[in-house]
């Protein structure tokens, strides 16, 4: 029963976020985008009433719900910011965890960030 449905939302989140259009686009990144897949997988799947998120305990169902939501811009969003990453990450679980998790809340302002940036650098002529 538990492979079923570990096999289920496997299947419901790699439609959610076009999965084999992501490793159409990423194709060296198919191990981490399957690391994705399975970390939403095993939150969707916890018994636990409670997922540790960025320091603060959420409620599975709220984690859950946010993970079903997501859809190819986040992931691809996420694997971009993640592989920008310089800093030693000690906890790489926790991390992709949170970071998928704000994916919804933080994409728009790290694009308009970008943007900003460019159009800076366009300005001072460089």
């Amino acid at each position: 029963m538990r492979m079923d449905e570990m096999d289920r939302y496997r299947e419901l989140i790699k439609e959610n976020i076009d999965f084999d259009l992501l490793l159409q686009e990423h194709p060296y990144d198919e191990e981490t985008l399957e690391g994705y897949v399975e970390l939403m997988v095993e939150v969707c799947c916890s018994r636990r009433d409670f997922i540790r998120i960025a320091g603060e305990e959420v409620a599975t169902g709220v984690v859950k719900s946010r993970f079903l939501k997501l859809g190819h811009e986040h992931i691809a969003y996420v694997l971009e910011s993640l592989s920008q990453n310089t800093t030693l990450v000690k906890n790489i679980k926790a991390y992709t965890l949170a970071a998928l998790y704000n994916a919804p809340t933080t994409i728009s302002q790290y694009y308009a960030s970008l943007v900003s940036h460019d159009l800076a650098q366009d300005a001072a002529g460089i």
